[in-house]
């Protein structure tokens, strides 16, 4: 360090690959490369080594923290004379479209269950709490859907406040990506898991009113740990054009598809429209609203161009 030069102070420890997995040393991968491509996203390019080396490290910090929680509420519970049962650990992933949280989220619900307690994991994503594309199109917002007022946010989080108030049963909304819009009258029902996984691209954004002020609450508060997946917008908008590509021969073939009208576009066509799409409504979501949030996750998987994490931050406590 030179003389007038300060040391750079960070709130993240900084973990290269090698160390980061050196943390998970002795422990044993509970999937094979078969049920691995059945919780990969399309597009998402994930082999079993990738798991190894970053995705059991976290699954075991993790458990710590879902093991401390545990600890400090049978220890508040007999100091207090407390007979109320715990509520869920949340556990909250965010970050771009076509960056891989949802992979990363349906990994952690996978290696999470199979830990040294076995808890029951459950997954919801947010897309179920999207407006219906007819209320989008009724607000002049079917172009900016994903961006934070396309969401009922009130209804998400009022889920959130009953899961973490302990109640049973709790709905959810579902969404059909097929069809490119909430399912009517169906519901995912979740009831007390020991862990819950919350995924989506608006969960570490404050949101606000319709009068532009910030909110009182955040769906941060509800959150006990958070994890970012986070990569170059270069490389995620190529990842989003690749992945575009893969469902115009695929998803997009399907008369019902909401998408179908893509599926006859030359590869020239859909590289086009894919940018399109990206510069409109992607691009500047994630510039405006996402990426502002990195800063208040706890952990950040920082992704390479080839889709494998480089390294991993880790907020310090």
């Amino acid at each position: 360090m030179t003389a007038g030069t300060r040391p750079q102070v960070s709130p993240y420890a900084v973990f290269d690959r090698d160390s980061w997995r050196a943390l998970a040393a002795g422990a044993t991968l509970p999937l094979d490369e078969g049920q691995l491509r059945a919780l990969a996203s399309l597009g998402d390019r994930i082999d079993l080594d990738e798991v190894s080396t970053v995705y059991l490290s976290l699954a075991r910090l993790l458990d710590l923290h879902v093991e401390a929680s545990r600890r400090l509420w049978a220890a508040r519970s007999e100091f207090l004379g407390d007979a109320t049962a715990k509520v869920p650990y949340v556990i909250a992933v965010a970050g771009s479209v076509a960056v891989g949280k949802s992979t990363t989220a349906r990994l952690l619900q996978t290696l999470l269950a199979a830990g040294p307690s076995a808890p029951r994991v459950d997954l919801v994503t947010t897309d179920g709490f999207l407006l219906p594309n007819a209320e989008l199109e009724a607000r002049g917002l079917l172009g900016r859907k994903g961006f934070p007022e396309s969401y009922d946010r009130r209804g998400l989080l009022r889920f959130l406040a009953a899961v973490k108030s302990g109640r049973g049963a709790v709905s959810a909304p579902l969404y059909d990506h097929q069809a490119y819009d909430i399912v009517p009258g169906a519901a995912q029902v979740v009831d007390g898991p020991d862990i819950l996984v919350i995924e989506g691209l608006n969960v570490l954004q404050a949101g606000r009113r319709a009068d532009g002020s910030t909110a009182e609450v955040f769906l941060s508060d509800y959150f006990d740990y958070s994890v970012y997946v986070d990569a170059a917008e270069t490389d995620i908008q190529g990842w989003y054009v690749e992945r575009f590509l893969a469902l115009r021969r695929t998803a997009f073939q399907d008369s019902s598809a909401y998408f179908h009208r893509f599926a006859g576009l030359t590869d020239a066509q859909a590289r086009d429209t894919a940018l399109g799409i990206w510069a409109a409504v992607n691009g500047p979501n994630l510039r405006s609203n996402i990426v502002p949030t990195r800063s208040r996750a706890r952990l950040v998987l920082q992704k390479a161009a080839d889709h494998k994490v480089r390294r991993v931050l880790l907020r310090k406590i």
